[in-house]
């Protein structure tokens, strides 16, 4: 006996869609309502706050705030911005997470790079940046957090990436 092509195609159709049902969940215990799904048993909703933090987008307007803000650091601490040049190896980077309200008010100063060999770096740059509050008021563009990058000396001065005069080779 021999079967066509089409046959054939026909058959193999019909196997994958009897497959299909095989693998779908049964009713529970012939109940009549349909199985519960994870998030049925997950306790909580939607609503639930995230795990992780959202950073505001660096838009345009995002980054020219960072150099407004890294521009009234300066104005605090003119005393402390490294002159010139960075040197080649700095003592410490430090990616600096800012929160600040519709106001310019610091809210909340977070790290996402920290040097590990030093250590007490960061907590030096949150207390500037707290007592340098409030940052000029960021107008329509509201309360974000803007991101920038400390390059720190071993002297204690600093320069921020925003408004680095840039790196000696040597």
């Amino acid at each position: 006996m021999t079967m066509t092509f089409r046959t054939l195609t026909i058959v193999a159709a019909a196997l994958a869609l009897a497959a299909c049902s095989a693998f779908k969940p049964a009713d529970k215990a012939g109940d009549g309502k349909p199985p519960a799904t994870a998030t049925d048993e997950v306790p909580g909703t939607r609503g639930d706050v995230p795990t992780v933090r959202l950073i505001t987008a660096q838009t345009p307007a995002v980054r020219a705030y960072r150099k407004t803000g890294a521009r009234q650091i300066y104005k605090a601490y003119p005393q402390r911005i490294y002159k010139g040049k960075i040197p080649p190896l700095v003592y410490a980077v430090v990616v600096v997470e800012t929160d600040i309200d519709a106001e310019g008010n610091v809210k909340n100063v977070t790290f996402s790079r920290v040097p590990s060999h030093a250590p007490e770096v960061p907590g030096k740059i949150a207390e500037l940046i707290k007592a340098a509050s409030p940052l000029p008021s960021p107008g329509r563009l509201g309360g974000h957090t803007y991101v920038d990058t400390w390059l720190w000396d071993k002297s204690g001065n600093f320069q921020l990436d925003s408004l680095t005069l840039g790196q000696r080779s040597r």
